[in-house]
């Protein structure tokens, strides 16, 4: 059985960076048929927050990355770390270490003087014939695994290819600080161990981490799972992905009107790819993916090609569907949704240029609210030369089936009566009814507003220009 996981720690919203690695360990589970866990690591209580967790889960459920088992907080996993511990304190895996904080500093000092590499030098380790010091008063030890000093750690990563620490590069890792707490690398260990995790899919930051965790789950006598870590994500400068690219938190870009599908077919293209493929649904995404096509380089993110991608999924979205997303954003532009046409109707026609649910609003804001022209506006376009044109065309109006085709014709007709070119009519129509120079077709924008609020601006307009 595929067993993966994703174990974000609640110190700060979910990244991007932490959803391409969801989504990567969620999709190779689902393309296997097997089970994708959801773990919250949050033994980090100075720094974890409920808000923080709240914001993963809601990441998580906003892209639909579905988990089969959990959430599992390891807050809630100590009496098992402590377990553990104990046992391994009893086999000679792991011993008490009473080194104070000051030692510490003074045996690195000491080591970088010497042109070492600072570490810890196993003064309390266990070893044949060695006797210990002392346990000075009023310490309260750490423990510390007991690591291999001889020979290697290696394994086959399925993003990396093969890599290879020698063990007497690992100093002994501390597993429990002096108050009992678990550290972060052994908390690992034990729940990959006891979740059966069979595959650990994870950023290439945990690289140095692996060596030190393949060695403790081999002292537990526990299978080891495989390794894909993945290469990090670069912001659109080439520089490491940072706040100061603008929108890295994943429920930002919710916030921002980008569509969960076309997030995830964005991550999903950053360090992965299915031949030239760059539009692909969820399913298609999940039946596509493997391991072996994620490249060791680091991906780069293109703000541009997410807006490209999400203006696709916009144009073949649901119109009724938009209408929902859209309402939020309109009722903050100041809309009134109670004096307008159907919104799913707006949508359909404003969807084409838009790029975010935002931009969509923002163009569908003119159908729902009286925009005043300004008087620039009206000078430019509202012009003694075209008002006769103006007059004529509120009179065929005011008599039409109001539909496009009709509005349409009266225009044409209009427009050949006076020998005027469309934009010459257009631009003060639009201008009178809805306030901007910028509109959709001229004829689907007026229908949607409707025949009685046309005629009435119209009339409105040309009566003050008239003055």
């Amino acid at each position: 059985m595929i067993r993966t996981r994703f174990a974000p720690s609640p110190t700060g919203f979910l990244h991007i960076g932490g959803a391409r690695t969801a989504l990567f360990s969620w999709a190779f589970a689902r393309h296997h048929g097997g089970q994708f866990i959801l773990r919250i690591e949050d033994t980090d209580i100075a720094r974890s927050t409920p808000e923080a967790v709240q914001a993963i889960l809601d990441g998580m459920a906003w892209l639909e990355l579905n988990h089969d088992e959990g959430p599992f907080y390891q807050t809630q996993r100590l009496y098992r770390y402590k377990e553990v511990i104990e046992q391994m304190l009893a086999n000679g895996q792991a011993y008490l270490c009473y080194c104070s904080p000051e030692e510490l500093d003074e045996m690195r000092e000491a080591q970088r003087v010497r042109g070492e590499k600072p570490r810890y030098d196993g003064r309390w380790r266990p070893e044949s014939g060695k006797t210990l010091p002392v346990p000075p008063s009023g310490v309260q030890p750490v423990v510390r695994f007991k690591n291999p000093t001889e020979g290697t750690v290696a394994w086959k990563d399925m993003v990396k290819g093969v890599i290879e620490f020698a063990n007497a590069e690992l100093d002994d890792l501390i597993i429990a600080r002096g108050d009992g707490t678990p550290t972060y690398n052994f908390c690992v260990v034990v729940d990959d161990w006891d979740m059966q995790i069979s595959h650990v899919i994870r950023g290439d930051d945990h690289v140095n981490n692996t060596p030190r965790q393949i060695n403790i789950l081999k002292a537990l006598g526990a299978t080891v799972p495989q390794y894909a870590h993945l290469s990090m994500i670069l912001g659109d400068d080439g520089t490491k992905l940072s706040k100061r690219h603008g929108a890295v938190s994943v429920m930002q870009y919710f916030e921002e009107g980008y569509l969960p599908e076309a997030v995830i077919n964005y991550l999903a293209r950053l360090g992965w790819s299915h031949g030239d493929a760059e539009l692909f649904s969820r399913e298609q995404f999940v039946n596509w993916f493997d391991l072996d096509h994620i490249t060791s380089s680091a991906g780069q993110f293109n703000t541009e090609k997410l807006r490209w991608l999400n203006q696709q999924y916009i144009k073949a979205a649901d119109d009724a569907r938009l209408a929902g997303l859209t309402r939020h954003f309109l009722v903050r532009n100041g809309a009134n949704l109670d004096d307008g046409p159907d919104l799913a109707a707006v949508c359909a026609l404003v969807k084409e240029r838009a790029a975010t649910i935002e931009e969509l609003a923002d163009a569908a804001t003119l159908f729902y609210r009286t925009l005043h022209p300004t008087a620039e506006l009206l000078a430019q376009h509202v012009t003694p030369e075209v008002l006769p044109a103006l007059t004529e065309l509120v009179d065929r109006f005011k008599a039409l089936t109001w539909e496009r085709s009709a509005i349409s014709a009266a225009f044409k007709e209009t427009l050949a009566a006076h020998g005027l070119k469309m934009p010459k009519l257009a631009m003060p129509v639009r201008v009178l009814v809805t306030g901007e120079p910028q509109t959709p077709a001229i004829d689907a924008t007026l229908e949607l507003i409707g025949q009685d609020k046309v005629v009435a601006r119209l009339q409105a307009g040309l009566q003050a220009a008239q003055a």
